[in-house]
């Protein structure tokens, strides 16, 4: 019978746990109220870079729209003053 239908695999016996829930991020610039991100602060610029030296984005820092934006201006803005490398090697 070479046109018989493919038939799925029965899913009995396996269900999805719903027990790890992640927690809520939280922007580290709201919760230091903090207005203007420093371009020139870069011991805090690093920990939203990648080893790579690619900027993170929002759902890996949990970082806001606004402050992502500014963050991103401000890690440009510290590697063409070489204050931050464009990729790490």
């Amino acid at each position: 019978m070479p046109n018989a239908p493919f038939k799925k695999p029965s899913k009995t016996g396996k269900k999805k746990s719903f027990y790890f829930r992640a927690r809520k991020k939280f922007c580290p610039f709201c919760a230091d109220r903090t207005d203007d991100i420093d371009y020139k602060d870069a011991s805090r610029l690093r920990r939203f870079v990648s080893d790579k030296g690619k900027i993170l984005p929002r759902r890996a820092t949990g970082v806001c729209a606004k402050h992502q934006r500014a963050l991103a201006g401000a890690i440009k803005r510290a590697r063409v003053m070489a204050l931050l490398p464009f990729v790490n090697r």
